[in-house]
């Protein structure tokens, strides 16, 4: 099978252009994975060419690439798939990752992340005897988690972190989650405080899917955030912005049939929260120039009714 790809390369010792594609052309067996393609380009073509890889058993997660604008692990994508499908082969290092060289990113700010959720267990005391126990049904639970193999796909993919640093991002959310509902940890609540509270914290995921869809074991990043949001709630961590933003969203769409966007600009600042709200006054005004602010009093859908009704079904199966 003959194979012509695209890799995007980058060398730091450049002054200028240090980054470019470059093209390569080579045969392989139609079974190949693109990691097989890698590495034949760097031992036969192309000596330079920087890439990270291990296991080759989608166990390590050291190989994470983008291809054709996706992340993916390598190891476990075959070219016959990809050009069959796209008809292209464009491989690039992992996004929302620094670069280090050619297809190798630099895993620094990757496991800052995961430091800032305190990663491990933090029981209050000693067992008297033996050692902590949990359940076979509590593991099975944390097992959605463990099977992370912190490969950085999921991080790379995330549209949060495209525009905000901050964002503790999916890979540690779901690894906070994990010792959450860890049975042998005793700061459960101290963990969802702090995770409700901070910037960047389980309130400011846009439910994108883009982590879940990436996710090479299934470990759903996304739907984790989405229960230690509703662990928070219980917990009656209900005054912060991501809540009221939540609560507000909610109930607009339920009386209006679609969102008032005034209200929740407003009601997510917080009605007491003189500063924020004074921070949304030049928003505004940008908004009214362009002729994109919204309507004071809201629009409402044509077929609200129908829409309420949706609300009154899906209530009624959560009671």
């Amino acid at each position: 099978m003959q194979v012509s790809m695209r890799v995007k390369r980058y060398d730091p010792e450049l002054k200028e252009n240090k980054s470019w594609w470059q093209g390569y052309k080579l045969g392989i067996h139609a079974n190949a994975t693109i990691l097989d393609a890698l590495i034949k380009i760097r031992e036969e073509v192309d000596g330079s060419l920087a890439l990270r890889c291990a296991c080759r058993a989608s166990i390590c997660g050291s190989c994470g690439m983008r291809v054709n604008g996706r992340a993916r692990l390598v190891c476990k994508t075959r070219l016959e798939e990809i050009i069959q499908k796209d008809g292209e082969l464009n491989i690039e290092p992992l996004a929302n990752h620094s670069v280090i060289r050619d297809l190798v990113v630099s895993v620094d700010s990757f496991f800052s992340k995961i430091k800032e959720i305190t990663p491990y267990l933090t029981p209050k005391s000693e067992p008297v005897t033996g050692e902590f126990i949990a359940s076979n049904e509590s593991m099975e639970n944390l097992l959605k988690s463990m099977n992370c193999i912190m490969c950085g796909v999921c991080v790379s993919d995330c549209t949060v972190l495209e525009v905000d640093k901050k964002f503790i991002g999916p890979a540690a959310l779901a690894k906070a989650w994990r010792f959450v509902e860890d049975p042998r940890d005793d700061e459960k609540s101290q963990r969802i405080s702090y995770l409700n509270d901070t910037e960047g914290g389980i309130w400011d995921c846009t439910r994108c899917m883009q982590c879940v869809e990436v996710c090479p074991k299934d470990v759903a990043p996304m739907d984790r955030i989405m229960e230690m949001r509703e662990t928070a709630i219980r917990l009656g961590h209900k005054n912060s912005p991501g809540y009221r933003h939540s609560e507000t969203f909610y109930r607009s769409v339920k009386k209006h049939g679609r969102l008032d966007e005034t209200l929740l600009a407003i009601s997510s600042a917080g009605w007491t929260n003189i500063p924020r709200l004074i921070d949304l006054i030049p928003i505004g005004f940008k908004a009214l120039i362009r002729g994109k602010l919204p309507p004071i009093i809201p629009h409402k859908a044509e077929k609200k009714e129908a829409i309420k009704n949706i609300y009154v079904k899906v209530e009624k199966e959560d009671e």
